[in-house]
């Protein structure tokens, strides 16, 4: 087993030779506009997992997913020329959730800060069902019960 700062390295070095075959060697026209976000290395440097987005449609990123599927031999190969290890580690292509996540979640915010707005805007013509402060007070003339009193 190696250490993980190696592996990290690896994993970095991995994710830019990758980018840089979709982005210029790759000329499979099924590929679409696609970005590589995360790349993680088992310990013993023997498989790579490439996460990946599209942007596009859904069938745009099946297709995107096929044309990575069939470029793999010639990338891993480029990766194992470029990296100088002993042996190239396989290359798994995933699609990467996050960034749909991430919209979701801006959705669900913007949901939320819309229905905060119409709650303000509702509590500002409201006025109290009963008095204004439902809190009992201790008149003038009554003296407050100490601690002592009170049990």
């Amino acid at each position: 087993m190696v250490d993980a700062a190696r592996a990290r390295k690896l994993a970095d070095r991995i994710q830019q030779i990758v980018a840089e075959m979709l982005e210029r060697r790759i000329k499979d026209p099924r590929l679409g506009f696609v970005t590589v976000t995360d790349t993680r290395v088992t310990a013993d440097l023997r498989e790579a997992t490439v996460f990946y987005t599209v942007y596009g449609s859904e069938a745009e990123r099946s297709d995107s997913a096929a044309a990575l599927e069939s470029a793999k031999g010639i990338i891993r190969s480029e990766v194992g020329r470029q990296t100088g290890v002993r042996f190239a580690p396989t290359l798994t292509f995933k699609h990467d959730p996050l960034p749909d996540s991430a919209r979701h979640l801006d959705d669900l915010i913007t949901a939320a800060r819309s229905r905060d707005a119409e709650v303000a805007r509702q509590a500002q013509s409201a006025s109290y069902a009963g008095e204004a402060d439902p809190y009992r007070k201790p008149e003038e003339g009554e003296a407050d019960l100490s601690e002592d009193d009170q049990a």
